[in-house]
């Protein structure tokens, strides 16, 4: 197996998370970290026992020997990172969101494509067992046509910050430019246009809303002013659409599950069950998830190629498998996001077209990357 080695960008939270990961991956060496705040660098380094420690990202890239780069930086902070470690020659790895805007990752995608590297972006449902069933059954015809998706993530009240955990640069535009739809509904728009093949988007009607009460000190020690609710409804090429509903607050006990529909069988992820009619009787099936797990590790060994994003990612610069399309993915998903903040605004309706051409960067100058 070829030593992959990873440099890392970013040593918050998500940061901690993926170089755990990497530590956890046969094959993978964190070759350096990089952090603009001198003490969580040191403190993740040590963590980890990671030599090579750098608060000059520009510098990073100039001396350190890697293979790729790990991005995980606040939302608009995606587009200078991932475009300097791509023309440095490394593959890129950009955690989720891809970007703060549909312009800024469309320049990502394009930059990947310009110097010939790979982008990968951080997609975790991609590789869950209820996807991989999902698709098997899509694939395989039991589902016939999709015509309807649901994209559901609930949280009664769970916003970064000013409901008690992570930090302010989660909740206000200027470095996240998202809240809820970004943060979670990520996940699932991306899960369910992966399965439907990235179909293309036609136009797009949504809302998004900051109602529930927030601590008046923490809202105005963050300027909180993202969505903490965004609902939608998109409308992609031979009549599928895909309702969404992303909530890290609302007076509600719940919000039902991610779902897809057919002509011939349906499938709710929350818990995973297929549907459909068999003999004129309605049938409700479950899925021994475990048991798919456990036979794409032994009997189906390519499984093994897709058992997490990072772990895929890595198979892939080793040229084991062929990437997932996670920046098309990403991009798409982003696309339809970026058209339910338009929708919002204007009141109205909006062609994929519109949200093309309204969309502008948000990108942030990173002081620590140019030489």
């Amino acid at each position: 197996m070829k030593n992959i080695k990873v440099a890392v960008i970013g040593c918050g939270i998500i940061g901690d998370a993926h170089i755990k990961q990497y530590t956890e991956l046969p094959g993978c060496e964190i070759a350096a970290l990089c952090d603009i705040d001198p003490a969580r660098l040191e403190l993740i380094a040590d963590r980890y026992n990671v030599k090579a420690r750098y608060t000059h990202i520009g510098k990073m890239l100039r001396e350190v020997d890697c293979d790729a780069v790990d991005i995980c930086l606040h939302n608009n902070q995606h587009r200078p990172a991932t475009i300097a470690v791509l023309e440095s020659g490394r593959h890129a790895y950009c955690e989720k969101p891809m970007a703060g805007t549909y312009a800024d990752s469309l320049a990502m995608l394009e930059a990947a494509k310009r110097t010939g590297k790979m982008l990968h972006i951080q997609l975790a449902l991609l590789y869950d067992n209820a996807t991989k069933a999902a698709k098997i059954f899509i694939d395989n015809g039991r589902l016939g046509r999709l015509y309807h998706m649901r994209s559901v993530g609930f949280r009664r009240r769970g916003r970064p910050f000013v409901d008690g955990y992570a930090t302010k640069e989660f909740v206000n535009s200027k470095t996240a430019r998202g809240g809820a739809l970004f943060d979670m509904g990520v996940y699932r728009m991306s899960q369910l246009i992966y399965l439907a093949g990235v179909p293309k988007l036609e136009r797009v009607v949504g809302r998004t809303y900051r109602e529930v009460a927030v601590d008046p000190a923490r809202q105005k020690e963050s300027g909180f002013d993202v969505e903490e609710l965004g609902v939608g409804l998109a409308h992609y090429e031979g009549g599928l659409t895909m309702d969404i509903i992303e909530s890290w607050a609302i007076h509600l006990g719940g919000l039902g599950s991610t779902c897809i529909a057919g002509t011939e069988g349906g499938i709710a992820f929350d818990p995973f069950h297929y549907h459909n009619l068999t003999d004129d009787m309605q049938l409700d099936a479950t899925v021994d998830l475990g048991q798919l797990k456990y036979r794409n590790e032994t009997v189906h060994a390519a499984g093994n190629l897709y058992e997490s994003s990072q772990a895929h990612w890595l198979h892939a610069i080793r040229g084991e498998v062929g990437l997932i399309p996670t920046a098309e993915i990403a991009l798409q998903t982003m696309l339809a996001q970026e058209g339910v903040f338009l929708s919002s605004k204007l009141g109205r309706e909006v062609t994929a077209d519109e949200i093309r051409k309204s969309s502008v960067s948000t990108s942030l100058e990173l002081p620590n990357l140019a030489l």
